[in-house]
């Protein structure tokens, strides 16, 4: 595909770097940069989703929104992973617990994501309702937690279409019979564009309330206080 794409804005290659940080909200994107990049450039407006490239401690990386939901993120990762040489995304970003053993602000590495959503059956065929990150970059990651001393719980978690449910007891179910630790709505998808284009890909999470407890943050921690994940995926790059 000649660039730019439909829906990044960037007319040529090494403006977007190889490792790209993916929060969801597209003011998050701009917080990292603000708060932790050096010679930051923004590369993308497009739809408001912003997205930043700058030096951490040295390295190049980029952050970009992704959007909510899987055919959000479907779509802009795909772009990065297929377009851009983008190698590692890593989705940051928060959850809610399904465990009366994840608190708020546990730091949450998928180990796999499963789903009931038919996102990689569409675009790819595939059958299943499971699928991995890198092993290598949770490897990776893993070993950055024990460097720098945070505490990172690597779980099962559930990708999830749906937001407002009729029945909103299933999530007991879906912990019991799947093992899910708990919910977020995008890795499932940026999983299986990393296993179709042989990239990687992780997922780091801060649970942001519990379905169990009724604990809950605002909207503005969720923007600025997560700041244990963020330093953990920067602290990463190579």
């Amino acid at each position: 595909m000649a660039l730019p794409t439909p829906h990044i804005e960037v007319k040529e290659l090494g403006i977007i770097a190889e490792t790209v940080l993916m929060p969801g909200d597209p003011l998050r994107a701009k917080f990292i940069a603000d708060t932790f990049l050096t010679d930051v450039v923004q590369f993308n407006n497009v739809r408001n989703m912003f997205g930043y490239t700058g030096n951490y401690k040295g390295k190049k990386v980029s952050v970009m929104g992704s959007g909510m939901g899987m055919a959000s993120i479907g779509i802009y990762s795909y772009e990065l992973y297929a377009f851009y040489g983008g190698n590692d995304i890593i989705r940051i970003g928060s959850a809610g617990s399904y465990d009366k053993d994840v608190k708020v602000y546990d730091v949450i590495l998928a180990k796999d994501a499963w789903s009931e959503s038919s996102y990689a059956k569409a675009q790819n065929g595939f059958e299943g309702d499971v699928i991995e990150p890198s092993a290598e970059l949770n490897a990776e990651i893993m070993a950055t937690a024990a460097r720098i001393g945070t505490n990172v719980k690597e779980t099962r978690i559930h990708s999830s279409d749906v937001f407002y449910r009729a029945k909103f007891d299933i999530y007991k179910e879906i912990h019991a019979e799947h093992g899910c630790a708990c919910v977020e709505m995008e890795s499932f998808a940026l999983f299986a564009n990393a296993k179709v284009l042989n990239k990687r890909a992780a997922c780091v999470l801060t649970i942001s309330d519990s379905l169990v407890t009724h604990e809950a943050t605002s909207s503005e921690e969720r923007q600025n206080a997560f700041t244990k994940m963020m330093e953990l995926v920067l602290e990463n790059i190579k």
